[in-house]
């Protein structure tokens, strides 16, 4: 078995009301997936379009109690385990650890296993969980259900400042929160952990500044960001296309949509800070 996979996130509401949050499913069908049913202590389920393998609710509770919530997840046939830890940081900030069994990153490359998208599937839920305690609009999710990817976002900034935030190497680093080294120009490279350790680095295939921008990633196929501002706002779209449709990149979009997340705050959010934390 691997190594659990641990995420840790600053969620800025006191640990009783993150509580709350991950046992009610009210607020589980707001932040985490379409449908929940909670009954504690015999029963925690959610499904949906936005939760790999959505079809039913496929959890089994195991543990609750006020600071951690623990529950078997049947994935790919595979009964996996996860796991929210709750630590207060102040009286009204929570620092929440998600523990995931049974994820492995070759299954991210390979996309053999539906359990491959695991990690970006917490960091978008974990990040919403965060985006809805601070009162804010929730950002886009991946759908597992669709063979494409389509996702429009409204940030309170420039079409200038938000394209400068996509092709500058220290500010999208700063966002994304992953070394990422940027060729500025028409066939420039675009290499996730620096041009030094990224031997297929994406080709910038596209370059308008303040209004397009693609990538072409190989095999994941082409990703395209348009921007279109307006009033001081722009509104940016993501397409997704190019990859083979019999297995779309579900692992990948999850980390580009909680990228978005992020980029949002990074333009919006005073003082910003990361949501996940080291």
């Amino acid at each position: 078995m691997t190594e659990p996979m641990i995420l840790r996130a600053r969620v800025q509401a006191p640990i009783k009301e993150v509580r709350h949050a991950l046992t009610d499913p009210a607020t589980l069908r707001i932040w985490l997936a379409e449908h929940a049913e909670v009954e504690l202590p015999d029963r925690f389920g959610f499904w949906g379009r936005t939760t790999p393998e959505g079809d039913a609710p496929h959890q089994r509770l195991l543990h609750a109690d006020e600071r951690t919530v623990r529950f078997a997840w049947l994935l790919d046939g595979e009964e996996t385990t996860t796991e929210f830890g709750l630590a207060a940081e102040s009286e009204d900030s929570t620092i929440v650890t998600v523990s995931q069994s049974h994820f492995d990153f070759q299954d991210v490359i390979t996309g053999k296993s539906i359990r491959g998208v695991l990690e970006t599937y917490w960091c978008q839920a974990i990040t919403n969980l965060a985006e809805h305690f601070e009162g804010r609009e929730l950002s886009p999710r991946v759908d597992y259900s669709a063979v494409d990817l389509r996702a429009e976002v409204t940030i309170d900034a420039s079409a200038s400042e938000v394209f400068d935030s996509l092709i500058d190497s220290a500010k999208v680093t700063r966002w994304f929160g992953f070394p990422i080294e940027i060729e500025p120009h028409v066939g420039g490279r675009f290499a996730m952990g620096g041009l030094a350790n990224d031997p297929s680095p994406a080709k910038i295939l596209e370059l308008e500044p303040g209004r397009r921008l693609s990538l072409d990633w190989g095999g994941p196929g082409v990703g395209t960001w348009e921007l279109e501002g307006s009033g001081g706002k722009t509104r940016l779209t993501l397409v997704q296309s190019g990859f083979a449709a019999e297995r779309p990149p579900h692992a990948a979009w999850g980390g580009i949509l909680a990228g978005v997340a992020e980029l949002r705050r990074y333009h919006e959010v005073p003082d910003w800070q990361p949501v996940l934390v080291a």
